[in-house]
């Protein structure tokens, strides 16, 4: 969404630092309002730090100076813009890069995400986006196998057992993104738990400790990190060898075989989709059924919404279009709890936005977690309600920002059918219910996660 360029503070830093590599530019400032650095070398980092999060420190840039304002990373000024207004006058759709893409295989060391001439740009991204939707298409049926799997676990449990949604639904997006990325090899809940395993030490440790140098500084971590980045992409170039020939054509990676990417580059697009596919679904579906425990009223709605289009049948692909309500709900979900908090590109030739100049090379940000609850856009910012996508103004301002629409990531919509899927299953057969006195509290990362495991409760129908 926005090309998905999701990032925490240390992802930032990263990206600076390629950017200020790759394209270096003039040190002058921009003259937008904003910080000054408070640091000569850092710039305004330890600001940053002492926030918690960019998200968080981006809200309070933008409440003290507007919703174009700028700060310093190093000696490099940095522009954000934080209202749908302001980021109208700047996105262009035609942008055919994926920045998340981009900036994730540069902070796994692959540079085929960041070199390379347009036509390759845009040819590699139509065979991944092709391999994401032949895989749903050819493989919808394990996706609804998966999550009736889920549901018919939880239909087990007695109504007071507490249900942990992270753990739940996190081995719901792994087994299905495997599965469907890497072939049937992956039904074995073996070598799922061993993928998993690796996925998890590279996934926290992407960006992390970058900040202070502290994987730098520490042999040990340094060590399980790269090997278990060795050990995934030799699991990766392993499944591409072993389906390729294969008669049977039904996963993300034949999609990739059949194209003319090298060996290296469906290794790279494999963990890109695999990384990011799961930590998007697995959020996107917590702070959906989240959102849903606190409200009975959405509950109901969805449950007739469900009842009135699919009757007593599963749902099928065909008939997800149909679900207008459900897809508000996960709109509303994703603007909620601010899934995807910050977007970025690289000016590339000098711009302007209001009456600011913005230098060519310019990192500018595009504050979406201050934009996904500006009161100027959203009436009753912080409310969960899937009502208000019934306005068209809202339903475009979701679609400028990247949420819908054409400009939609690849690795979202995959989310958004999963997450539908699992919807329609469990909805018809269980209330949730939210736990009392539980306090969700945020951790905005790459994706905006919750800080600690969330509880809800279930009981049948009827």
């Amino acid at each position: 969404m926005l090309d998905f360029a999701i990032f925490a503070v240390t992802f930032v830093i990263i990206l600076v630092g390629a950017v200020l590599y790759l394209y270096p530019s003039s040190r002058r400032a921009s003259g937008i309002p904003g910080l000054n650095p408070t640091d000569e070398k850092d710039g305004n980092l330890q600001d940053i730090v002492n926030k918690g999060s960019l998200h968080e420190f981006l809200v309070s840039l933008h409440q003290r100076f507007g919703s174009v304002a700028s700060f310093w990373f190093g000696g490099r000024p940095v522009v954000s813009l934080g209202s749908v207004h302001q980021l109208r006058q700047h996105i262009n759709p035609n942008h055919t890069t994926d920045s998340f893409e981009t900036m994730l295989k540069s902070l796994l060391s692959y540079q085929s995400g960041m070199v390379g001439g347009a036509a390759e740009t845009i040819m590699r991204k139509k065979v991944y986006e092709s391999g994401i939707n032949n895989t749903l298409k050819n493989n919808f049926p394990l996706v609804l196998k998966l999550s009736e799997e889920l549901v018919g676990k939880w239909k087990a449990f007695p109504d007071s057992q507490h249900t942990p949604l992270c753990a739940h639904l996190l081995g719901l997006a792994m087994k299905t993104v495997t599965q469907l990325a890497l072939g049937e090899s992956f039904r074995d809940d073996a070598k799922v738990l061993s993928f998993c395993k690796n996925h998890d030490a590279i996934w926290s440790e992407i960006g992390k400790g970058y900040l202070d140098g502290s994987l730098e500084k520490s042999s040990s971590r340094k060590g399980h990190y790269e090997k278990a980045l060795s050990e995934m992409e030799s699991v990766l170039l392993s499944v591409a060898k072993e389906r390729k020939g294969q008669r049977k054509q039904t996963a993300f990676v034949d999609t990739l075989l059949q194209s003319s990417l090298t060996e290296r580059q469906i290794m790279e697009d494999c963990m890109v989709f695999t990384l990011a596919g799961c930590i998007i679904t697995a959020n996107l579906c917590v702070w959906a059924l989240h959102f849903l425990s606190t409200s009975e009223e959405v509950q109901d709605k969805l449950y007739q919404e469900l009842e009135d289009v699919l009757g007593s049948d599963p749902v099928s692909l065909d008939k997800i279009p149909q679900l207008r309500y459900c897809q508000q709900v996960l709109n509303e979900t994703v603007r909620t709890a601010k899934l995807t908090p910050i977007a970025a590109r690289l000016q590339g030739v000098e711009g302007k936005v209001d009456q600011h100049v913005i230098p060519k090379e310019t990192l500018v940000i595009y504050a979406l977690g201050v934009v996904l609850q500006d009161s100027d856009t959203w009436s009753a910012p912080y409310r969960f309600d899937p009502d208000r996508f019934e306005e068209e103004s809202a339903r475009k301002s979701f679609c400028l920002l990247g949420f819908s629409g054409n400009q939609t990531c690849p690795e979202l919509r995959f989310a958004y059918t999963v997450a539908t899927v699992l919807l329609s299953t469990l909805v018809r057969q269980l209330k949730l219910h939210q736990l009392k006195g539980q306090v969700m509290e945020v951790r905005s990362e790459l994706v905006s996660t919750p800080k600690d495991e969330t509880w809800i409760t279930v009981s049948r129908k009827g």
